[in-house]
C-alpha cells in the first residue's frame, strides 16, 4: 500500500538574499500486514511426519536429497535431522520470479546439480509447488541424469494456482491462494527468517 506525503519549507539563499519555498513529497511505502497460517509447532509435526514416511520409503536405500535454493533451506534442514538415513545432499538455484509476487514464467537454472545422479534414488525437496512450472521444468532436467528413481517432497502445495500436473509423492500442507512467507520462503528476500509461514497482506 503507497501513501504519498507532501510538505513545505522556506529555504534561504545566502549569496542573493532571497528565499524560496521547496515542496517535498515523498512515496511512502507501508510495510505489508503478516497473519499467521501455519504455526511453528504445526510445521515441526508435518516435518515429523514427512520424514517418517520418508524413511519408512528409502529404508535400505541411500538416497541423494536434492533441495532449491533458497527457499527450502531452512525445511531441507529440519527435514534431514529426523532422517536416520545414509545420504547425500546437493542443490539447485534456479530463477523463476521476476519480482515478489509474479513469476516469469521462463524458469532458468542457475546452479545446477554438481554430484552424480545417475542410478541413485533422488528425492527432491522443495518449499512450495505453486503453478507447477518450474518444479516440472526441474524434474525433467533431473530426469535426463538417469536416476534409479525420483520423487518429491514438498513443504506445502498450492493446487488453486497449478498451471501443469506435478506428482507430489510427500506433501506437508495445502495452502490456499495467497502470497506466503516464512520458514525459508520469501518475498523480495525478506522474512526467510521468520519460525511461522505467514499469508502477506498489502
Amino acid at each position: 500500500m503507497r501513501s504519498i506525503h507532501q510538505g513545505a519549507g522556506k529555504v534561504h539563499h545566502p549569496a542573493t538574499g532571497t528565499s524560496c519555498v521547496i515542496i517535498v513529497i515523498s512515496l511512502m511505502v507501508s510495510p505489508p500486514h503478516l497473519k499467521i497460517l501455519i504455526t511453528r509447532d504445526e510445521i515441526a509435526e508435518t516435518v515429523d511426519r514427512l520424514a517418517r514416511e520418508i524413511q519408512r520409503d528409502y529404508q535400505g536405500k541411500e538416497p541423494l536429497l536434492i533441495g532449491i535454493l533458497k527457499g527450502s533451506f531452512v525445511f531441507m534442514a529440519d527435514l534431514i535431522r529426523r532422517l536416520d538415513l545414509p545420504l547425500e545432499l546437493d542443490f539447485v538455484r534456479f530463477s523463476t520470479y521476476g519480482g515478489c509476487r509474479e513469476s516469469s514464467g521462463k524458469p532458468r537454472i542457475a546452479d545446477g546439480v554438481k554430484m552424480p545422479m545417475k542410478g541413485k534414488d533422488v528425492l527432491v525437496v522443495e518449499d512450495i509447488v505453486d503453478t507447477g512450472i518450474s518444479t516440472s521444468f526441474l524434474l525433467e532436467y533431473l530426469k535426463r541424469k538417469r536416476p534409479a528413481s525420483l520423487k518429491l517432497c514438498a513443504l506445502t502445495d498450492k493446487p488453486s494456482r497449478r498451471r501443469v500436473t506435478v506428482p507430489i509423492d510427500y506433501r506437508g500442507f495445502t495452502v490456499p491462494n495467497k502470497f506466503i512467507v516464512g520458514y525459508g520462503l520469501d518475498c523480495d528476500q525478506k522474512f526467510r527468517n521468520l519460525p511461522h509461514i505467514y499469508t502477506l497482506e498489502d
